[in-house]
């Protein structure tokens, strides 16, 4: 079982939890499923990943009790609009099959568009009505959040971000620290490849014992952020999970934030200029 952080709402999520981006069909519930049985609690999926059902599968399938699951889905950016927020809500439970979301984020700003306050007052209304336990966003920059907090009064519990040691996301995990807001990392292992080979996370992976992305999860975890790693195997599944048994120090966790790029974010995915539909 993993540790738990509490959200400004009272409600507690898990300090790590698994990301099921690309992850569906009967082949992705059964991963889901293995996750599940491996110790996951936290389930993090989205309309747009198309595998609500999938996810919904897995939990059905599990020996694990509903109640004891972290559920969290999010709102595409075509359904901003406060109807639309609300019947897609509705239809992301029925396809999972759920009666409730523990979190539901709205998945993108889309500031172009510009209705994301809308979308908001839904997610509230929504939590009101007993849809979802928790509600927050993703990708929001702090001006966003900003706006959100002045329209309507409410703080997001959560906001999921881009975060891995190349884009550490200061500005928005500062803002979010600020407002007790709980950031999550999506891409917390940033694909792996490169950043695996940082000579620093080596030296630390062989320091600890452990693999460069137990050390890079860790980092996360002690930022005080819930990293959402994706693993198909079951043995990189038990691998990410296994970060609870050890401390970098805080000279390590600095270190490791300085390897910060400036062109460490993914360009395609500027909060304030991507459109997601």
């Amino acid at each position: 079982m993993t540790e738990e952080f509490k959200l400004n709402d009272g409600n507690q999520i898990p300090k790590i939890g698994f990301g099921t981006y690309k992850i569906k069909g009967y082949q992705g519930a059964r991963a889901i499923s293995q996750a599940i049985e491996n110790g996951y609690r936290l389930l993090d999926s989205a309309a747009r990943y198309e595998n609500e059902g999938s996810l919904g599968k897995a939990i059905r399938s599990s020996s694990i009790a509903r109640s004891q699951l972290f559920v969290t889905s999010k709102l595409p950016g075509a359904h901003h609009e406060y109807k639309a927020a609300i019947n897609e809500l509705e239809e992301g439970l029925l396809r999972s099959g759920l009666d409730y979301f523990d979190l539901y984020l709205i998945h993108w700003p889309n500031p172009l568009e510009d209705h994301y306050v809308e979308a908001w007052q839904a997610l509230i209304d929504a939590q009101r009505f007993g849809l979802v336990r928790s509600i927050g966003v993703s990708n929001f920059e702090p001006g966003h959040i900003d706006r959100l907090i002045k329209e309507t009064g409410v703080t997001p519990a959560v906001n999921q971000v881009e975060l891995h040691p190349y884009w550490s996301s200061r500005a928005v995990r500062a803002y979010d620290d600020e407002h007790g807001i709980v950031t999550e990392a999506w891409s917390p292992l940033m694909r792996a490849g490169e950043v695996f080979q940082e000579d620093l996370i080596q030296k630390l992976a062989a320091k600890y014992g452990k693999s460069p992305a137990q050390v890079i999860l860790r980092w996360e975890v002690q930022l005080g952020v819930v990293p959402i790693p994706k693993a198909s195997s079951s043995q990189h599944q038990l691998s990410n999970l296994d970060i609870f048994d050890f401390s970098l120090t805080e000279e390590e966790v600095t270190a490791l934030t300085d390897l910060d790029k400036a062109d460490g974010r993914r360009p395609d995915r500027d909060p304030n200029q991507h459109q997601e539909f």
